[in-house]
């Protein structure tokens, strides 16, 4: 059973000020949706990765109770932070599992292959990471939908929601980021997005 999302948010809203019980209540509610988003990163693994899904959840809530000074705005909010956090997770594992081996070339690699990090694909995340990186400096909203979408598995509406935009404007955004993105990894140029 899927809650509410309003229940979600007053929840958050309870939390942000400084109810720690919402937090307790908080956390079944969204259990579900942090475990499926971290198990379709970790489905493309292959068996007896070092990071399981389980790991990630908890490394996930464990930098959530951290965070000290968010407005937790919505459901869509909570999990956009959320993918945030799980971003830096796998590339923080894939830092940590990265070979010795760093190559001067540009990686031919797509987005969507280098969802999660494993030690075979390591430098292949850490790729995608530094181009993201690249593009949230020349065009930050065009990295934050990028994040929300592809990391946190939110919907076109959803991130239009976060990002206080339309639709269609995220859907052309996302278009143009994936476009600079994919030219970048392949080919390593990186003019303007």
């Amino acid at each position: 059973m899927t809650p509410a999302p309003q229940e979600v948010t007053r929840l958050l809203v309870d939390w942000n000020n400084g109810d720690q019980t919402a937090l307790g209540r908080l956390l079944p509610l969204v259990n579900a949706e942090l475990r499926r988003l971290a198990a379709a990163y970790m489905r493309r693994e292959k068996p007896g990765h070092t990071l399981q899904t389980s790991a990630l959840v908890n490394e996930a809530y464990l930098r959530l109770i951290d965070q000290q000074h968010v407005s937790w705005q919505n459901r869509a909010h909570f999990f956009g932070i959320t993918a945030q956090l799980m971003r830096r997770i796998l590339i923080d594992h894939a830092r940590s599992h990265q070979c010795a081996k760093r190559g001067g070339g540009a990686l031919k690699v797509s987005l969507d292959e280098a969802a999660v990090a494993t030690e075979e694909r390591a430098a292949e995340l850490l790729a995608v990471d530094q181009a993201l990186e690249k593009l949230t400096a020349m065009d930050a909203r065009k990295g934050r939908i990028v994040e929300l979408r592809f990391f946190g598995g939110l919907s076109l509406e959803e991130t239009a929601h976060v990002l206080g935009i339309s639709s269609p404007t995220v859907q052309r955004e996302w278009r143009a980021a994936k476009a600079w993105l994919h030219r970048m990894l392949t080919s390593g140029e990186s003019d303007e997005a």
